[in-house]
């Protein structure tokens, strides 16, 4: 398991821990929380069943996933790079923040950033991708936050609730996102002078 922690000004990435377990469940038991995900139709999953998620997650290799904390300690979901593809350099984006009273605040978005920042330049990938529902609005603005640009659409492509949904697609390549990187060190140095 790694040790690994990553420090932002809002969140600190951390790696998983087996304490993490209860809070999962019970963000997984609110259809409010999970609409968005994947384990939405899913019944609910049992302390058991999460410690041994989580485990897992200590042993694959191809997938690399921390908890979000807030800077005072307080865990409010993950963030992953998954299906990690050494030979293509790709990877896939994941995010999830639990605890509702952190949502549209940012910390989804420094968390992206700081997770999408290791991934270019320490794991040296090539691209990252990601793919999210169309009525998910609220990640649609982080994403972009993050840099992701729009790259497709699957119409139709989830039945949920009764209805066929899009699936969205988008990307990031490590040119784009360092060279957003070093403008905005750029502007922040001007904004520092004047």
């Amino acid at each position: 398991m790694s040790r690994l922690v990553i420090k932002g000004k809002k969140v600190i990435l951390r790696p998983l821990s087996l304490k993490d377990a209860g809070r999962f469940c019970q963000w997984f038991s609110d259809r409010e929380v999970t609409k968005f995900l994947s384990m939405y139709d899913q019944a609910p999953i049992s302390i058991k069943e999460e410690m041994e998620w989580i485990r897992k997650s200590y042993r694959d290799k191809s997938n690399f996933r921390l908890a979000i904390d807030t800077i005072d300690g307080r865990h409010i979901g993950t963030v992953s790079l998954s299906s990690i593809d050494d030979f293509n350099k790709n990877a896939e984006y994941g995010i999830f923040i639990g605890d509702k009273r952190y949502w549209g605040q940012g910390y989804g978005t420094e968390a992206g950033k700081l997770i999408v920042d290791y991934g270019f330049k320490k794991l040296k990938l090539h691209r990252i991708y990601l793919r999210y529902l169309a009525y998910n609005i609220r990640g649609l603005k982080s994403y972009r936050k993050v840099g992701f640009k729009s790259e497709g659409r699957k119409r139709q492509h989830i039945f949920r609730d009764g209805y066929w949904h899009d699936e969205m697609l988008m990307g990031i390549l490590r040119e784009e996102f360092l060279k957003n990187l070093k403008s905005q060190k750029s502007n922040l140095r001007t904004a520092a002078k004047k």
